[in-house]
């Protein structure tokens, strides 16, 4: 990050991507710490979700199976009913339990990273002792701003599911036509479900940096974006394919794959897990340098002194950088 914000607005893909992998080189210390502190037990919690439901579910699935075979109304029915009935309610609760632990450590990895590159950025003196006692202040904005991003996409699965159901009962479209509108429907689904994300994963990195959190973060990064879409789109894009990617393969060839020996899928699954672990990493890292590439492009000016004097206010409270000190100014023509 040793560019000039000037030079930082004319960064692509692929210089984004250099810049990332430049960044975390050169601090390759402090990186792997947070990586192994934060990002690799973030790793293992999503990973091993997968694995533990798998199982759980495979138990249903049995079960259902027999109680098939067995009569209805005997004792022996309702003994299998009631205990697929209380693994659906362990499902549940583990599903729950998952979603949360992995909420906080997804929140302080984003916290650490967006926090140390901003120190980097400002040529402020970091220590993997210092990042590790201001996350803690940091991830409670990124709560708030989480939840605005939670109600967003509740509203707008609500809104996809209600819509089709509407033109199937008002229209009655031919099966022909009714699968052709529905794979342009799911295409224009997933192109606002990516435009979603990408706006909170960028209000992510507001909610660290500046006072905006919350419906403000999210309103602040939806403006920010403007401009420099397709390179967010395909940053954002290739980064989730990655991330999915290793997921089919965890699932392909560690999950399901009995057949393999233990030692194959022990191995597989440590490979995943490095991979997954980096593909994190990226994640984070990129967006918070997409933050400052958006931020030069529309001229936004942020005063490393001023932003390196805020990350050092931890006084018992997380003190943001103000509006002030992030300002809204033309760049001098050269």
């Amino acid at each position: 990050m040793d560019r000039e914000q000037e030079e930082i607005q004319f960064l692509g893909f692929f210089g984004i991507v250099r810049e990332s992998y430049s960044l975390v080189s050169s601090w390759r210390k402090i990186f792997s710490q947070i990586m192994l502190a934060l990002i690799l037990p973030l790793s293992s919690v999503y990973l091993a979700q997968i694995q533990i439901t798998q199982i759980l579910i495979f138990k249903i699935v049995t079960n259902e199976s027999t109680l098939e075979r067995t009569p209805e109304g005997s004792r022996s029915y309702d003994r299998i009913s009631n205990l697929i009935s209380s693994e659906w309610t362990e499902v549940l609760l583990f599903k729950i339990g998952y979603l949360l632990f992995f909420l906080i450590l997804a929140l302080l990895s984003t916290s650490a990273v967006v926090y140390t590159i901003a120190c980097i950025y400002t040529a402020k003196e970091i220590t993997f002792v210092k990042v590790m006692s201001v996350v803690p202040k940091v991830w409670k904005r990124l709560i708030v701003t989480f939840i605005c991003y939670f109600v967003i996409v509740f509203a707008y699965n609500i809104i996809a599911v209600i819509i089709p159901v509407l033109a199937i009962l008002l229209f009655q479209p031919s099966s022909t036509v009714g699968v052709i509108l529905l794979l342009f429907y799911l295409i224009i689904y997933f192109i606002g479900f990516l435009y979603i994300n990408m706006i909170w994963q960028l209000a992510s990195v507001v909610s660290v940096l500046e006072e905006s959190y919350g419906v403000n973060a999210m309103l602040k990064s939806q403006s920010l974006i403007k401009g420099k879409m397709g390179v967010c789109v395909a940053i954002f894009f290739v980064l989730g394919l990655l991330f999915i990617g290793v997921e089919i393969v965890f699932k392909v060839f560690v999950v399901t794959a009995y057949e393999k020996g233990l030692g194959y899928r022990v191995g597989l699954g440590i490979g995943c897990l490095s991979i997954m672990s980096i593909v994190i990493l990226l994640v984070l890292v990129m967006q918070t340098i997409v933050y400052f590439v958006c931020k030069s492009y529309h001229h936004e000016n942020i005063d490393k002194s001023a932003l390196a004097d805020h990350l050092g206010e931890y006084l018992g409270e997380y003190v943001p950088l103000k509006s002030k000190d992030v300002q809204m100014e033309q760049f001098e023509e050269v």
